[in-house]
């Protein structure tokens, strides 16, 4: 897909996004949307391989969603890619649904079980050195929080990555500034990113997280024979796409009320039909 079809794509997974997690009554809505277009652009631009028909497919690349608590973004991006059912999508926040609000791997499309924050990179470390010493040349994708950063078992991923020259795998930091508890500089300041990920060996690249354009020129420039991992850090807003939501850190976890929903989905809707008649 080209920049403008991705841009599109995303606005309708947005409006998707919007209208399931009001129904569920549940949901990590702010950080959904702040990684809602970098996800977008990795399943329908970067990773390759992947099948809804054969999930499994031993040449596909590999995502894992660290900051499991922002499932729903996956979920509606599973959805348009072919792995997930609308109508299973619209189980969620259901008893006995399948769905969970964390990644599981009963999902057609999940690879690991994830939420527990600090453990995806260190999976993801796994699966790309599992890649190389197979010598095969299926890549490894990780989404952080940045305030997931204050977990100790990144660094120690961080280390191996830079030891086993791991440059399939790339780790993607969503920057939007906002955590549970508030500003991460208020929380654990993390402002030096680029400084830390550097001195562990790192290729580290910033990009707009909240421009399709950006994201497609910075992952299309990513190196995969420098013997480096990849740290993508992701300038990106909370609550992107939907004004009232924008940097707002109660959004991290914030339930629609009805008006609510009517407004984010009309607001949505309207960059929709701009983009369609462009």
């Amino acid at each position: 897909m080209n920049v403008k079809e991705l841009e599109l794509l995303a606005e309708r997974n947005r409006k998707r996004l919007v209208e399931v997690v009001y129904a569920a009554k549940a949901g990590h809505i702010g950080g959904d949307l702040s990684c809602l277009n970098v996800m977008t652009a990795l399943y329908f631009h970067v990773m390759q391989g992947l099948d809804p028909a054969q999930p499994k497919a031993p040449e596909r690349d590999r995502f894992v969603l660290s900051k499991g608590h922002c499932v729903e973004a996956l979920y509606v991006t599973l959805e348009a890619k072919g792995y997930l059912a609308s109508d299973v999508l619209d189980t969620l926040g259901r008893f006995g649904s399948v769905l969970s609000g964390h990644p599981t791997i009963e999902v057609p499309g999940i690879e690991v079980n994830s939420g527990a924050l600090g453990h995806g990179l260190p999976i993801g470390v796994g699966m790309a050195i599992a890649a190389k010493m197979d010598r095969k040349a299926w890549r490894t994708y990780v989404m952080m929080g940045d305030g997931e950063q204050g977990e100790g078992s990144i660094y120690e991923a961080a280390m191996a990555g830079h030891k086993y020259e791991l440059d399939n795998l790339v780790a993607i930091i969503d920057r939007n500034h906002l955590q549970i508890s508030g500003n991460t500089e208020d929380v654990m300041p993390i402002d030096n990113i680029r400084e830390r990920w550097g001195a562990f060996g790192w290729d580290v690249i910033e990009m707009n997280g909240d421009s399709m354009e950006d994201i497609v020129r910075t992952f299309d420039a990513i190196d995969y024979g420098n013997k480096k991992p990849h740290l993508l850090v992701s300038n990106t807003t909370k609550g992107r796409g939907v004004s009232f939501m924008e940097g707002i850190a109660k959004w991290h976890h914030g339930v629609l009320n009805a008006e609510q929903c009517q407004a984010a989905v009309r607001e949505i809707s309207d960059r929709i039909a701009a983009l369609e008649s462009e």
